[in-house]
């Protein structure tokens, strides 16, 4: 067995997904997964650290190594439960927590806690992580990174197949039966679903999209959204909760004029996400005939049953078609990517990101 550990917490902050990866003779299958919970006082100080504008520095490095102690709780449960010995275990890859990501500032940025100096001593493991920044240094938008792996372990035996994983924010992947890989943030995912549903009924996600099924489109605020120019955007691109969240969805709104029902908002917020999938697959995967769904969205009702409507002319299912569980795609993905950081290959795709070249990404924290 050739075992990897993957790390990440997401952009709605819902868990740690750990997953253990056996990459043995180039296969990739998922040995053991855990989701570690985030304990509420810290997903609170981490809610508000990304919603503001000005954080206080000492707040960032103080959480920095409490995300870091919590990744290497995850990782340590995980070979706990999995009867796993850490000297079996060549590397764990840690996305973290990322709390600012800005690849098309006058200098570019992109800021993942979780310090893996911890996860390194806690674990005894040799740790890779800040994957994001060496792509960004090159040029890139530093995401998505899961497409190399998509690419590894999804790519179609004929034909056009796009991987959308929906998390907080959406990502696409365009594999072309030639291997000329594609991808890009289509926009938001759960972030607003979530986030609308934590401040009108006081859960952090709408369950089953339950809420959003008591609601009705609201054609006129969908219109609104959707003419948001992220959307006209060609690829490479990618986006976040730093531009993407209730202050966004806030001020069209207030624009609006209108009272509308939560109910109804949240609803529309569920078709909007479909619906900018779609466009975006109806784009720049238009030779795609199938769609495999992964992330938390794929869960939901409403998302999928969007999707689906507006891709008629596609098969629309879930990862797990594939031998592939729809939750812990992104957790091995960063499982892959230290993977191929230890052995010295690019983990990025420029065709992806807008990298200037491919370069390997991470550092490495010896065990």
């Amino acid at each position: 067995m050739a075992l990897y550990i993957g790390l990440i917490s997401g952009t709605s902050m819902d868990g740690v997904d750990a997953a253990l990866l056996d990459t043995e003779g180039g296969r990739f299958s998922l040995a053991a997964v855990l989701e570690h919970p985030i304990p509420h006082p810290l997903h609170r100080e981490l809610s508000e650290l990304v919603r503001s504008e000005h954080p206080d520095a000492a707040l960032v490095w103080q959480l920095d190594r409490r995300v870091g102690e919590l990744f290497a709780e995850a990782a340590l449960s995980l070979m706990e439960a999995s009867g796993t010995r850490a000297r079996e275990i060549r590397a764990i890859g840690s996305h973290g927590q990322t709390i600012a990501h800005e690849p098309r500032a006058p200098h570019p940025y992109t800021v993942q806690i979780g310090d893996p100096s911890v996860i390194a001593e806690r674990t005894r493991i040799t740790t890779v992580a800040d994957f994001r920044r060496r792509d960004v240094a090159a040029g890139g938008e530093g995401a998505p990174l899961a497409s190399g792996f998509h690419l590894a372990a999804m790519s179609p035996p004929h034909g056009e197949r796009a991987v959308v994983n929906i998390g907080g924010i959406a990502n696409i992947t365009v594999l072309p039966a030639s291997g000329r890989v594609s991808g890009f943030d289509s926009g938001p995912g759960n972030t607003l679903i979530d986030n609308w549903a934590e401040r009108h009924i006081g859960t952090g996600m709408d369950r089953g999209g339950r809420w959003a099924g008591t609601g009705s489109v609201d054609e006129a605020l969908l219109a609104r959204l959707c003419s948001d120019p992220y959307f006209a955007r060609t690829p490479p691109k990618s986006t976040g909760r730093e531009y993407f969240n209730l202050h966004w969805l806030e001020r069209i709104l207030r624009e609006d004029g209108r009272m509308l029902a939560p109910e109804n908002v949240q609803r529309t917020l569920c078709t909007f996400t479909a619906t900018t999938i779609a466009r975006a697959i109806e784009e720049f995967a238009r030779w795609s005939t199938e769609v495999l769904v992964c992330g938390g969205g794929a869960h939901n009702p409403r998302l999928m049953e969007g999707l689906r409507e507006q891709l008629k002319t596609r098969s629309v299912a879930t990862t797990e078609t594939i031998g592939i569980d729809p939750d812990w795609v992104e957790a091995a993905a960063f499982a892959w990517l230290a993977r191929e950081t230890l052995a010295g290959r690019p983990g990025n795709l420029p065709a992806v990101t807008g990298a200037r070249h491919p370069v390997v990404l991470g550092a490495i924290h010896p065990a």
